[in-house]
């Protein structure tokens, strides 16, 4: 008897700090075949760290995106939408009425994650999406606008995630005022993330393996490979040396923003907190002494997906890889 799968069409939507994605895929068993990948820089945390509250601008400029991505998926035929909202709306005192906006005019529940979800989400995002070894100690991470999220991962041990208050958009708004960065604010930049990262007691803990997952991460490997596009999927399952990664942020630092923004690899939008983001991952990749990291352009959205299918009960035959043809 042949077992045939029924195929579905599935879209996850994650409305970040700086950015709002989507993944529209097909989703038959275990494999998830991308249909279209979405991303629109909207910067809904802007000012969120200062006033607590969400910018005019920002807020209907992600509106008007997820309404949009929200059209395209549907006229793809997606049967179900999930959600993930993160830092900025977790922090803002009137993200309830943004949340309240985008069912008003989409009809979509977008949910508000903690950051332990969200990191657990990118956890599983990690595992199904790369060819990992689970018997080797691994440290994920997904740089945000507003926090950054660090999963520990050991054999035998539950992972623990953790969501830090240090995200690309936030630091360049607390720390970074002049153009190029001066030395004092690349310092205080680096302080910032070590004191964050010594809150943790993580500091015995060295992973074989460091995953960067997300737009900052794939951003800095792009620029520091010397990558000619803004579609970075290419690169991801890239192995990039932690020694480009200190090097392109020293680099970033030095340069202005429009100078940043002329890198062929630069995505609009990302070039004026590309600093912050390079440096919290350049201090991690020290902190852990890692001298490697594998990047993954594969965050919350595609860990929404892996979660939908596994809510649907277990698969036949379920792999540990990407599910790619």
């Amino acid at each position: 008897m042949v077992l045939r799968l029924r195929k579905t069409m599935l879209a996850a939507l994650d409305v970040g700090s700086n950015t709002v994605l989507m993944l529209i895929a097909e989703v038959s068993g275990r494999k998830v075949q991308p249909i279209a990948e979405l991303l629109r820089i909207t910067r809904l945390g802007r000012g969120v760290d200062r006033t607590g509250m969400l910018d005019g601008g920002a807020a209907a400029l992600t509106l008007e995106t997820i309404a949009e991505f929200v059209e395209q998926a549907r006229a793809r035929g997606a049967s179900r939408i999930v959600t993930a909202a993160t830092s900025a709306l977790r922090d803002a005192r009137n993200g309830t009425q943004f949340i309240e906006q985008v069912r008003r005019r989409t009809g979509v529940e977008l949910e508000i994650i903690s950051g332990q979800r969200e990191a657990q989400l990118n956890y599983i995002a990690a595992i199904e999406g790369l060819e990992l070894d689970a018997a080797q100690p691994l440290l994920i991470v997904d740089i945000g606008g507003g926090s950054t999220e660090l999963i520990r991962c050991e054999p035998w041990v539950a992972p623990v995630a953790v969501s830090l208050q240090i995200g690309s958009v936030r630091l360049t708004e607390r720390l970074i005022s002049h153009d190029p960065p001066s030395a004092a604010e690349r310092e205080q930049v680096y302080d910032t993330v070590r004191q964050q990262l010594d809150s943790l007691g993580w500091n015995h803990f060295r992973p074989v393996s460091l995953v960067g997952v997300a737009g900052t991460v794939t951003t800095v490997a792009a620029v520091g490979i010397g990558f000619l596009s803004q579609d970075h999927s290419p690169i991801h399952d890239l192995r990039l040396s932690g020694h480009t990664v200190s090097a392109t942020a020293q680099e970033l630092f030095t340069m202005t923003l429009a100078e940043r923004r002329q890198l062929p690899a630069m995505i609009e939008g990302r070039a004026d907190v590309i600093c912050a983001g390079a440096a919290i991952l350049d201090c991690i990749t020290r902190y852990f002494g890692v001298s490697e990291i594998i990047v993954s352009n594969q965050g919350v959205r595609w860990g929404l997906v892996y979660q939908e299918i596994e809510r649907r009960g277990p698969i036949i035959g379920r792999s540990r890889g990407s599910g790619r043809a």
